[in-house]
């Protein structure tokens, strides 16, 4: 089975969630960290699952960072994970981190299971402390469904400035059975990983090894949640975590496994849809960019190139603008660090094309603007160095960017 074919096999489940996959439960409630918005959630398995993550690599690390990884490197399996937002329980110290683990331990007690099995997720302003007595008693009021209304509640829980819920699910046959899989995410603002405030979850109902399904994830990643980016800040707090729990009965997924890469195809397609998600969500934003980058040496020089075009601000604020300045995009390309000939670059917004083999062509100025003005546009790169190609995606840069964040504490 080719690629293609495989990306054919996977079905998008329309009003999916992270409730999808068979044995999953979540809820929201307000805890009362924010004035009137659901503020605390969980998603919980029937059974402990399989669990796999990614992190910021920012080297200020929020405390419920280091939680979780203690929780996963215990035996690689969750029961379920605990979340808060309005407070990122970053650079708080020995307070912080013994905040972050009394968190996981109320939600072991809630659930009835042992303290390693729940990772923990908060995102929010930095350098404030939990408020300890509203998460306990958010905890307590946590009653997981397995309901839409569940994974809607969770879903708000875990917004900040973002303006949109952030879901997907997909299911494909494997091993003769119908596999699932769900996401959940919230981004907006902080965002440009290697990891964002970003927060991604992926549940799956998969038979997986836990280090199987951390090669699958760390395989994905850099082409789907590492090739967004907002405002060029990566945030102390950003982790994608996935859980599978193999309630769907298939024989266990590994890399030699005749059908991994249909699984491997569905975790991609499920990490790119929640990535292009929270791009198009970007504070201010009014439209989504995807930047396409054809012809490098390698895919990770493509990647690069196309990544910081995308992130410029010059090109951002062009296309808030519906300006076709290609001018600007050759200029990032210029300073991001891979080595090309400029005498072989071809621009092109959607099927326009505005510079040919490195000279300006001819093209409508009308037709371009409309094209801008669309809600999501795609700038492709063409060169001729290699077969490398990658994929980038961002949103454009507006005054509302600039009013969310001159008073974000406030």
């Amino acid at each position: 089975m080719n690629i293609i074919e495989q990306v054919q096999e996977i079905k998008q489940v329309n009003e999916g969630s992270i409730l999808s996959p068979i044995g999953f439960k979540a809820a929201g409630v307000h805890a009362g960290l924010r004035y009137s918005k659901k503020d605390l959630g969980a998603i919980v398995s029937e059974t402990p699952a399989s669990a796999a993550a990614v992190y910021t690599q920012n080297v200020v690390q929020a405390a419920p960072l280091a939680v979780t990884k203690d929780s996963i490197a215990k035996e690689g399996k969750l029961l379920g994970v605990i979340v808060n937002s309005a407070c990122a329980n970053a650079c708080t110290g020995q307070r912080g981190l013994s905040d972050a683990f009394e968190m996981r331990k109320l939600a072991s007690q809630k659930f009835e299971a042992d303290e390693h099995l729940f990772a923990v997720a908060s995102t929010g302003v930095i350098g404030e402390y939990l408020e300890m007595p509203k998460i306990e008693k958010g905890i307590s009021l946590l009653e997981p469904i397995s309901e839409p209304a569940g994974a809607e509640g969770f879903e708000k829980a875990i917004l900040t400035t973002d303006t949109v819920t952030k879901n997907c699910a997909y299911s494909a046959d494997i091993d003769g059975v119908t596999i699932k899989m769900g996401g959940a995410a919230k981004g907006s603002g902080m965002i440009h990983p290697n990891m964002a405030t970003m927060l991604g979850f992926i549940t799956t109902d998969a038979a997986i090894a836990p280090v199987d399904l951390q090669t699958a994830l760390s395989a994905v990643t850099d082409d789907t949640f590492n090739q967004i980016t907002v405002d060029g800040d990566c945030s102390t707090n950003d982790m994608v975590l996935v859980l599978a729990n193999g309630e769907a009965g298939n024989q266990p997924l590994h890399p030699e496994h005749p059908e991994w890469d249909v699984f491997l195809n569905m975790l991609r397609v499920t990490s790119e849809n929640l990535a292009k998600q929270i791009a198009k969500d970007g504070e201010g934003a009014t439209k989504l960019i995807e930047v396409n980058v054809h012809g490098m040496k390698t895919k990770k020089d493509a990647q690069m190139m196309g990544k910081t075009v995308v992130g410029s601000n010059l090109v951002k604020t062009a296309a808030f603008g519906a300006d076709a300045n290609w001018g600007r995009i050759i200029a990032a390309m210029g300073r991001s660090g891979v080595d090309f000939d400029p005498a072989n670059v071809t621009i092109s917004f959607g099927d326009i094309v505005v510079l040919k083999d490195g000279e300006p062509t001819v093209f409508s100025e009308e037709n371009a603007k409309q094209y801008l003005q669309e809600p999501s546009i795609s700038i492709t790169i063409q060169l001729q160095e290699g077969i490398g190609a990658g994929t980038a995606w961002g949103c454009d840069l507006s005054y509302d960017y600039v009013k969310i964040n001159g008073s974000y504490r406030t």
